[in-house]
This record gives structure tokens, sequence and C-alpha cells, in this order.
């Protein structure tokens, strides 16, 4: 092993590598790496035709994280799960620049254990008939994108996917401190991510593994309980200015993400009564009837499903996030730590765990949905974002329930006194006549027998019976103005048509406390 500047790293990668990169967000990401590759681009125009691979949607939507790489040339292929955070590769990705894959946040990371393995790659059922399916769209993104990667096989009377394994030739990885002999330690990262199986994959590919930190100790000195990159597989190490180390892309450090500490609750702040609120609230009341459910949030608005129970002093339940946290408090302000976690495991131990049918039930965003109930998370607005986990998270919880707000872009609507009128439309409808990507197959889903609902500030939707159903509907809305006339379709209309709970439109705690079972 050998420390090295973060430049002296740049020059070590190669024109037409595959360069595979650890993080969520900015969390675990190899910010100090990633930038002295850019400055070496923009002096030498080199290295070029890089592939790209991550799991978690990795950068800080500016300037950040794999936004480094986003200069003509530079790429030649991305192979990741979300690229919403990356938002230059995707504009080079919508603009036909780039070669594109998306493929499930859980399937890449299950990919590197199966490289580092010697394994072909990983058969799943996850992603079948949705534009991951080679039938449809192969997760292909562009038409500069033509190669097939993804095939289906038959295997026992079943089709699955089959996600072919590839070669990494560098693996950058991050950690919190390296000994002299390599070995590397995470005692202040918020997860663990896949920072071992990266390197043991690109190790096992006969590539170079090099390892961002924020500090140096001497040899032997480590809990052999916190290295997580064993100095095996570690080549170089680059120690990192602190701006360019932050434990995610807001929090310099938390110490309450780690366990090194427990947030006291006084420490606490309730959201304000917003829309949005409506939404997380009614979403809440999912939990209420089930037996200590394990259960998953997803990006954007179910984020803050964790403060409203923590408002409502529930607690008959455990929260989970795909990047590893069991227990305490999804972060509502960054996607990917929890606070007072009771556990956090491996990224690619989080997925198989959720790809198994651990999830009793799922709150998930959403950007459209069609009449037949499909979901779309991954293409729209002009941009790619991907779907991260949301294949896998969606197409196995029991109960999956989609959170969002009924138009997006400037909704505005008065709330209190146990009732809601929308003052001010959004621009852009979120229920439309055909969406632009199948992120979510309502019908094969619902036919495995899952519970699904939509989940807005107006109304509830639900798959009952095979037909897209409008279950409940806020006081103060009018069905025929607020709701029918703005769907480009005729959902079905349960009977009796149910009223959806004042208290969600009521501030303060609503007094809702989750009962306790035996």
């Amino acid at each position: 092993m050998r420390i090295i500047s973060p430049d002296a790293a740049a020059a070590l990668i190669e024109d037409g590598w595959t360069v595979s990169t650890s993080g969520i967000g900015m969390a675990g990401y190899p910010e100090a790496i990633a930038a002295a590759l850019e400055r070496r681009f923009v002096a030498e125009r080199r290295p070029r035709d890089l592939t790209l691979a991550w799991g978690s949607a990795q950068g800080d939507r500016a300037d950040r994280g794999p936004n480094h790489f986003a200069h003509d040339g530079l790429i030649k292929r991305i192979i990741c799960g979300h690229m919403g955070a990356a938002r230059k590769i995707g504009i080079m990705c919508f603009e036909n620049k780039i070669e594109t894959y998306i493929w499930p946040q859980g399937i890449m990371t299950q990919v590197y254990r199966a490289i580092a393995g010697g394994r072909p790659g990983v058969l799943s059922a996850i992603g079948l008939h949705t534009f991951i399916d080679p039938r449809y769209e192969g997760g292909r993104c562009n038409a500069r994108t033509t190669e097939e990667l993804v095939e289906i096989v038959a295997l026992k009377g079943r089709e699955w996917m089959f996600y072919p394994a590839f070669p990494i030739h560098c693996a950058l990885v991050r950690g919190t401190t390296a000994d002299g002999d390599g070995n590397i330690s995470v005692e202040h990262e918020m997860c663990f991510d896949d920072f071992l199986a990266i390197a043991q994959a690109a190790r096992n590919s006969g590539g170079i593994v090099i390892a961002q930190v924020k500090r140096l100790s001497a040899t032997g000195s480590l809990d052999p309980r916190l290295v997580r990159i064993p100095g095996i597989l570690v080549d170089y190490v680059v120690v990192a200015e602190p701006v360019e180390h932050w434990q995610t892309t807001i929090d310099e450090y938390n110490p309450a993400y780690t366990g090194e500490i427990r947030e006291p609750p006084h420490v606490f702040t309730p959201l304000p009564l917003t829309a949005e609120k409506v939404v997380q609230r009614r979403a809440f009341l999912e939990l209420l009837p089930l037996r200590r459910p394990i259960v998953n949030l997803g990006v954007g608005m179910p984020m803050g499903i964790g403060d409203v129970a923590r408002e409502e002093g529930a607690s008959d339940f455990t929260l989970t996030i795909e990047t590893g946290p069991i227990g305490g408090t999804p972060q509502s302000k960054t996607f990917g730590p929890a606070i007072n976690p009771a556990a956090i495991v491996t990224h690619a131990e989080q997925f198989d765990f959720y790809d198994g049918g651990g999830l009793d039930i799922a709150f998930l965003g959403f950007a459209e949905a069609d009449g037949a109930g499909n979901v779309n998370v991954s293409k729209f607005g002009g941009r790619v974002g991907g779907v991260g986990g949301f294949p896998n998270i969606a197409e196995t919880a029991k109960t999956i329930v989609f959170c969002g707000a009924f138009n997006a872009g400037g909704l505005e609507a008065a709330i209190g006194d146990g009732r809601i009128r929308i003052t001010k439309e959004g621009q852009h409808a979120k229920f439309v006549a055909r969406i632009e990507q199948l992120s979510f197959n309502a019908a094969r889903i619902a036919g495995l027998g899952r519970t699904i609902l939509y989940v807005t500030e107006r109304c509830v939707l639900a798959m009952r019976d095979g037909r897209f159903t409008l279950v409940e509907v806020a006081p103060g809305i009018d069905v025929r103005r607020d709701i029918l006339d703005r769907m480009p379709f005729t959902p079905a209309i349960s009977e009796p048509l149910a009223t959806m709970d004042p208290r969600l439109f009521t501030d303060g705690a609503m007094g809702v406390v989750a009962k306790e079972k035996p």
C-alpha cells in the first residue's frame, strides 16, 4: 500500500477502464479523487472513454460526485442505479452523448459480489415487465445505447432477469482511517455501502483499489471490527482535505448516525403543517393496523414519515433504509442515514433481505401514474433519473404506499381546522394518460397479491380487483372539480367513498398512537 496525493491517484487511471465508485449522495463518495480526475482531464484530455459503474444516487445535484466526470470524451458508458444527483451526467445521457444503462440499485450491489466471486452475474425477478426488461427497453436510456446487456432466462418454469458481471479495472472507495498496512476502518461513515464488495470485485478482476480516508493511524491500531476494507485489497490510499470528506451531503459529521451518541428527544422539531405533511401523515396511518412491521422509507416525500411517527410517539415498527440502517429515524433532510439506528448492515445485505420479501410495507415516491396504476419514477421532465432501489422494494414489499402531491410544480393549499382547500394547482400533472417510462407494473405486482395505495394531499387511490380506484377524499375537496376533472382517465370510485381523517389537516400532533400488540 502506498499513500499518494489525489492527483497521483487520478494519473493511475487509463483510457477505456471501468471505474466503480462507492457512496450515496456524497456519503461514502471519494470526492477528492473524482475532483482530481476532472482536473487531469481538463488539463490533459485523459483518461478517455471510461465506463463508470455505481449503485446508489451519487452526487450533490450540482458539481460534486460523478458530476466531475461530465465532460465530452471522458465517459463512454454509464451503468448505474440512479443518476438524479449526478445531474450533469443525466444531461449528457438525455443529449445522447454517452451510453447509459439503468439497473436496479439492489442488483448493482449484488453484481459487485458476483464479480468478486467469479460468478457470471445475478439472476433475479427484479425488473421483469418494466423498462429494464429487454422486451421493453432493456434498461437502455437513449438511442446511443444499443448493446443488449440484460437477458431473459427460463429456469424451473419461471422467467428471470439475468444481469451480467463485468470486470472492474479500478475501485474508488472511501473510509475513515487507514493504518500502515492499508486496512480501512469506517467509524465515521454513516453506512458500510459497497466498500468491501467493490474492492473485492476490482482486486479479483486484476484491477486496482484506491481508498480515500480522512486520517492515518499506526499499523495495528484499528479495531478489526470497524475495518471494512482489509489492507490486502488496498493498493493506494489518499488522505482527503476535510471539505472533501464530509459524512453526508449536508453533514460534516453527525455522531448520531454512527451510534457514537444517541440524539436526545428534545432535539427533535416536528415538521410544519403543509400539503406534503398531510401526505406523510396519511401514509403513516397505514402502519397502525400492522403488527410490528418492518418498513422501508424511500427518497423524497416518504422520508418525512419517520418524523411524523416521532411526533406522534409511535414506535411499534422498525424503519429501514436501503443504505443499511435498521431502526432509528431516517434523516429527512438528506437521504441515507438514520438518527439513532439500532444496527447498520451492508448495502447488499439490506437488499438481500428486501428482495426475499422481508418488508411488510414500503413508502415510495412517484413522478407519474396512469389509469392502470403503473408508475414512472425513472425518466420524466426532460431528464433521466433512474430507479435506485425502487424496483427491489416496490416489487417485493407486501404493501406498497406511493406518496406524492396530486400535481407537481407550485401546488399551494390552505390547510387547517380539519380541511384542505387547493388555492393554486401545480403546473405538472402526475396522473397522466401515458407514463413516459414503465418503472412499476401495477397489474403484475397486484397479481402477486400485494396491497398498493397512492396517497396524495386530496385523495387516496388503490388497486382494487385489478382496477385503479378512488377510495378516499379529503374534507374540503370537490371530487369532480379537484380530482376527476384533473385526470385524463376516470378511475373506479369506491362505494362508499371514504373521507380522509380530519386530524390529518389540523396543526399539532394528531393524537394517534400505534397500539401495543401482544
